[in-house]
């Protein structure tokens, strides 16, 4: 059973919703608006989140963002009555995995939500990789004048500490165990995260712009996260 949020201020629509998915076999929750659906991702977790933009308070674009600060793996549907370009491109460079205009199609919809729910999985596992990744660098690593505790997710720069998410902590361990190997952003999606093809390469590169601003003296010219034209990054820690 998979734990779907949805998020969405029409209450019949919310419930016609909440009905078809507990049919399909899935345990649903509702929030009316932005807030209440931030406190119920963190306190209750779900695999899949079904997302209004148009929502009171929060609207549904800065729900996605915030989410997006902590976790990149969580599947996120948008439902919207916005079916304009613009607007399926502004949420998808905010980092939604799919967009469903409304009025939508009920077996669509749920066709969506399965396979959506696929990766869900993803945000359960480690894969194997990053296991052996794990296992091979230890729980510490230093270079230059940084520290990084991978069991406590923190990273001390010039003895200052730097608070780690999950996926920064799994990239890093891939580059720390490919030092001096050119890694293309696909094969940094598959090893760090367990991510397939469909998912956006510039989430590897957002990642590399927090990594500069953490650990580069001048991020706009790095010296241990270079970019390699064509091909991806690679770590030097010199």
């Amino acid at each position: 059973m998979k734990k779907v949020l949805i998020v969405e201020d029409e209450k019949h629509l919310a419930e016609g919703l909440k009905l078809n998915l507990k049919l399909q076999g899935h345990n649903v929750e509702h929030a009316e608006d932005g807030i209440e659906a931030l406190k119920m991702w963190t306190s209750w977790q779900p695999d899949l989140i079904l997302l209004d933009i148009m929502l009171p308070g929060i609207d549904g674009i800065k729900v996605l963002e915030e989410i997006r600060k902590v976790d990149q793996k969580i599947p996120i549907l948008i439902l919207s009555a916005k079916d304009a370009s613009r607007d399926k491109v502004k949420a998808l460079n905010k980092g939604v995995d799919d967009y469903l205009a409304k009025p939508f199609d009920l077996d669509e919809l749920l066709l969506r939500v399965e396979r959506l729910l696929k990766k869900a999985d993803w945000y359960k596992e480690e894969t194997q990789s990053a296991h052996v990744v794990e296992m091979y660098i230890g729980e510490t690593y230093s270079f230059s004048n940084v520290d990084i505790d991978f069991k406590k997710m923190v990273a001390t720069v010039g003895g200052n500490p730097i608070q780690l998410t999950e996926q920064e902590v799994k990239l890093l361990q891939v580059f720390i165990s490919h030092i001096g190997q050119p890694l293309s952003r696909k094969e940094l999606l598959e090893t760090a995260w367990g991510y397939d093809g469909e998912t956006s390469t510039r989430t590897v590169d957002n990642f590399i712009v927090r990594f500069r601003k953490y650990f580069e003296a001048d991020p706009k010219n790095p010296v241990y996260f270079k970019s390699l034209r064509s091909v991806g990054y690679i770590f030097d820690p010199k």
